[in-house]
């Protein structure tokens, strides 16, 4: 059965409480996107992955900075262990700072270097189609990392094979490691140019459950294309002195901020 909107809210709240508190103790980590991501990647594990299943949709983060936020999600599907989740980017421990399929399978794919993501993501796609598999692959992109050239060669090879089992999210937060993406490379307009190489995309609030839900919904009745989802979204999402803020792309919290951000946290949707 699915979870219902305030079951998915409640989830990500809690998520984000995960993700902040590994990064605190691990020392280090980019929390930005990582909370801006939860929302759209809670949607498609609680309603599109079924770990039970040997032919069971794929997941491939592309933007594998933003780990904290899928480990988080595997930590409560139960594949991370509680005793493991303090170890977040230390020597030995499981939970690198980029996802590691050897190491925690159900990540699926090994990313960190931008721009390889969705390569990865058209290959198991195209895997599935010759193996009559109808299950999907879900790549979580970068706004910033829609930059690489190697993104694009993959936009045009999915288009061309017309490969509609493949839905890719763009995590578009407005912001790179340090500065406004569009003051880097401007890549508007982002949905025309997916559109020119034969795919669907829509554009939403990437933390409205219901537009996300029903996104995927859409996604799902496309016969004959791959899909774009540009989810519109707040780097920091949740944490008052991480929202919009480059300096969050990546940091060391310190004990004051891990205070300020769980109390956040705590009341994040509370009226």
């Amino acid at each position: 059965m699915l979870l219902n909107i305030a079951e998915l809210s409640v989830k990500s709240q809690e998520y984000r409480k995960q993700i902040i508190k590994m990064i605190y103790d691990g020392g280090a980590g980019h929390p930005g996107g990582a909370l801006s991501c939860i929302d759209f990647l809670n949607v498609v594990y609680q309603d599109e992955v079924d770990f039970s299943k040997k032919h069971r949709s794929r997941v491939v983060l592309s933007k594998g900075h933003a780990v904290p936020a899928q480990y988080a999600i595997l930590h409560d599907f139960g594949f991370i262990a509680e005793s493991e989740m303090k170890g977040f980017r230390n020597i030995d421990s499981r939970l690198e700072g980029h996802p590691h399929a050897l190491s925690i399978p159900q990540t699926d794919a090994t990313t960190g270097l931008l721009g390889q993501g969705l390569s990865i993501g058209v290959g198991m796609a195209m895997g599935k189609k010759i193996n009559k598999d109808e299950s999907r692959v879900f790549v979580i992109l970068g706004d910033g990392e829609m930059q690489e050239g190697q993104i694009w060669e993959a936009i045009m090879e999915a288009g061309h094979y017309g490969l509609s089992n493949l839905v890719v999210f763009v995590d578009k937060n407005g912001l790179s490691s340090h500065c406004k993406a569009c003051e880097q490379m401007n890549i508007d307009p982002l949905d025309e140019k997916f559109k020119a190489f034969n795919w669907n995309a829509t554009e939403i609030d990437g933390h409205d459950f219901h537009a996300i839900r029903s996104a995927i919904n859409c996604a799902k009745n496309e016969e004959y294309k791959p899909t774009v989802i540009i989810a519109k979204t707040v780097k920091g999402k949740g944490v008052s002195f991480m929202e919009n803020n480059p300096q969050w792309h990546s940091g060391v919290i310190s004990d004051e901020e891990y205070e300020i951000a769980m109390q956040d946290l705590a009341t994040m949707g509370v009226e």
